[in-house]
């Protein structure tokens, strides 16, 4: 299944993403310590009791790799392969039995990103593996729609939900390219869409701490973590070292990520908190919507202020600000409605909502608006329908919809470069694109 979709601005990604370096002695002894190499073990081999792979075994291991000679190594392949030399070398011109020249031009043209191409990051789960996608989508200027998968990255833990950055990280000057990825884990993994073969993330926010091998002890959090599952993200585009993030432990966290501290936690809702998102345009407002049955706007330069806090009809399930006005927002709610609020000076708490809108049969798990056109918003829903909607006067009306064959769908975005391209994914696991002008139906 596909549970979050994010697009790239266009010309973020590199042209051509650099191969990943092999881990240091220092990272695969943080891996050991903090119990990633077996979580991901554990997710190939099942939760069975009896496996022979566990702590000891990996320690055993490690003590035959030498891991104090480890950076001493002429030979280091034979730590990533069986043992055989000739299996690793450091260039496909060096190998013997492979003739570059046989390499297909088009496979060759692939790996190659253009300027002009679109790329999304699909979040994905299928046979218990975890998973990032990179799709590249192509001719874009030939009203050409050619999709393929470019890359992708194994991620040790459930995605739940994500956000695209592109803060330095790691000392760097340079903007970066990195997508966040929240999980059923507490800890906010940042990975960078530059590398291929990636095993680690370039930055964890919070999470489990380091474990003492063959220790068994309720677990300790690093500080500022989650504690629960995190269910949404936002990065602030103004103030671009700055990630708000949503847990099932209720709280909502604003986080530093260049310097990897959580900065801030407001403890205003009673239960999940689904969902957050920043204004555009004024950045340092924050909205969010919880399984309370509530949303919050606040100012997080004051965070123990209540803010406002508005009552909906059932739990939140997404919520967006209108890019085109600047103080209204929609919260879409598992009851298959929408509610749109207009904040005004001096707004009061018991605000009704300017329209409350039945989108759907089922929970509408994602909105979008589009970037371009006012008042088009595009809903999609269990009920495995994808609407589009003109909001003119606050007097909603279904204009077009469509089944995509996406099973359940949970996740929708439209391209801001390309405002005409819209990306859904759902349980059958299939990302699909639609164009506004081919693909829907009027209603």
């Amino acid at each position: 299944m596909i549970v979050a979709i994010s697009w790239l601005p266009k010309g973020a990604a590199k042209s051509v993403p650099a191969p990943a370096e092999p881990p240091s002695k220092e990272e695969v002894e943080e891996m050991l310590k903090s119990g990633v190499l077996q979580k991901r073990n554990c997710e190939v081999e099942g939760d069975d009791e009896d496996s022979p792979v566990n702590n000891v075994d990996l320690t055993e291991a490690m003590k035959e790799l030498d891991m104090d000679n480890y950076d001493d190594e002429e030979d280091g392949a034979e730590i990533f392969g069986s043992g055989l030399k000739d299996l690793y070398y450091a260039s496909n011109k060096l190998d013997p039995y492979l003739n570059c020249d046989d390499i297909d031009s088009e496979e060759e043209e692939d790996t190659v990103i253009k300027p002009d191409d679109a790329v999304i990051v699909c979040a994905r789960n299928e046979d218990d593996v975890s998973h990032l996608e990179v799709w590249v989508l192509d001719d874009l200027t030939d009203n050409c729609l050619n999709m393929y998968v470019h890359h992708d990255i194994i991620i040790p833990a459930f995605p739940l939900c994500t956000a695209w950055l592109d803060c330095p990280l790691k000392g760097r000057e340079e903007k970066g390219n990195f997508i966040a990825v929240g999980s059923m884990e507490p800890a906010i993994e940042i990975w960078d869409l530059d590398i291929i073969d990636e095993v680690l993330p370039s930055v964890v926010l919070g999470g489990v701490a380091a474990k003492k091998m063959g220790k068994k002890k309720s677990a300790e959090f690093k500080t500022g973590s989650h504690t629960e599952a995190v269910l949404g993200l936002a990065w602030n585009e103004e103030y671009r070292n700055v990630l708000a993030s949503a847990s099932a432990d209720k709280s909502v966290k604003i986080w530093d990520v260049s310097k990897q501290i959580c900065d801030i936690t407001m403890n205003d809702h009673v239960d999940k908190v689904q969902a957050v998102a920043w204004n555009p345009f004024h950045p340092k407002i924050l909205l969010s919507g919880s399984f309370d049955r509530s949303v919050i706007v606040k100012d997080v330069r004051i965070p123990s202020h209540a803010g406002l806090k508005f009552s909906v009809a059932a739990q939140v399930e997404s919520l967006k600000w209108d890019p085109h006005a600047e103080n209204s927002f929609l919260v879409s709610l598992e009851n298959g409605t929408i509610s749109s609020f207009h904040l005004e000076a001096g707004a009061d708490p018991n605000m009704k909502p300017s329209f409350t809108l039945h989108a759907h049969d089922k929970a509408v798990c994602s909105i979008a608006f589009n970037p371009l056109v006012p008042n088009l918003l595009a809903t999609c829903s269990l009920d495995k329908t994808v609407k589009l909607w003109d909001l003119s006067g606050n007097q909603p009306s279904c204009i077009a919809s469509r089944n995509p064959k996406a099973g359940a769908l949970f996740s929708i975005s439209f391209s801001n470069d390309y405002p005409y391209l819209l990306a859904m994914g759902g349980s059958e696991g299939k990302l699909e694109v639609s164009e506004l002008y081919s693909d829907f139906f009027p209603v």
